[in-house]
């Protein structure tokens, strides 16, 4: 009798994971960037046991079909298993995410889907610390950008801004002329993917007074 309890409890899960499966396109999609690494997650029930797939193809039979996406694609860091997991993506395209909770009889009892969608990565933009200059003299300050050019930037030094646009490669330097030592910073980076606006670390353009000039004489002995 137990037994054929248990293959009634797993058999109405059964049905109630495909009608949940059958919905999964209709399930909010969640935008992230190569190269990130995002956690996803379910509320642990005590007994319970998890296991993450992923799938690069969504025509599939979710219920029925192992996760199938590449591990060039995404990939789990530090494992499958329990109500918490990371994964790193490393593609763009659509992909799905299926957990699913046994409970300590191993029946299925608990479904959770979604839908990650992943776009290339963001922009990059850092400015290298530059050399000290004399007051009345112009700074260089060399811009690194990672992307997929061509940029555009906006650089600051927290009172004016100024934007640069179609930088067709890297580093840029940009050619600057302040009166005392100031600080800069990229406020923004554009490329073919999207627009960034984190801003970067800054950096310090030291500029020291000119030497005070001085008669020079010619000492013959």
């Amino acid at each position: 009798m137990d037994r054929l309890l248990h293959d009634i409890k797993c058999l109405a899960f059964a049905v109630i994971l495909l009608m949940l499966m059958a919905v999964a396109p209709a399930v909010a999609q969640t935008v992230v960037y190569v190269g990130d690494s995002t956690p996803q997650s379910v509320v642990p029930v005590s007994g319970d046991t998890y296991q993450w797939e992923l799938y690069s193809d969504g025509t599939v039979n979710f219920a029925t079909t192992a996760g199938n996406c590449p591990v060039t694609s995404a990939a789990f860091v530090g494992g499958s298993a329990g109500p918490s997991v990371n994964v790193k993506w490393l593609k763009t395209g659509t992909y799905f995410f299926k957990v699913t909770a046994y409970d300590p009889a191993h029946c299925t009892n608990n479904l959770k889907i979604g839908i990650i969608t992943v776009k290339a990565a963001l922009p990059v933009a850092t400015i290298t610390p530059p050399d000290p200059i004399c007051k009345g003299e112009n700074g260089l300050l060399s811009v690194a950008l990672v992307g997929t050019g061509p940029w555009n930037i906006t650089y600051t030094d927290g009172v004016h801004s100024w934007t640069v646009t179609s930088i067709v490669s890297s580093p840029y330097e940009l050619t600057v002329s302040p009166g005392t030592t100031t600080n800069y910073w990229i406020s923004q980076v554009t490329d073919r993917n999207g627009t960034n606006n984190v801003q970067s670390a800054s950096v310090t353009l030291q500029v020291n007074p000119k030497p005070a000039s001085s008669k020079i004489y010619l000492y013959q002995p």
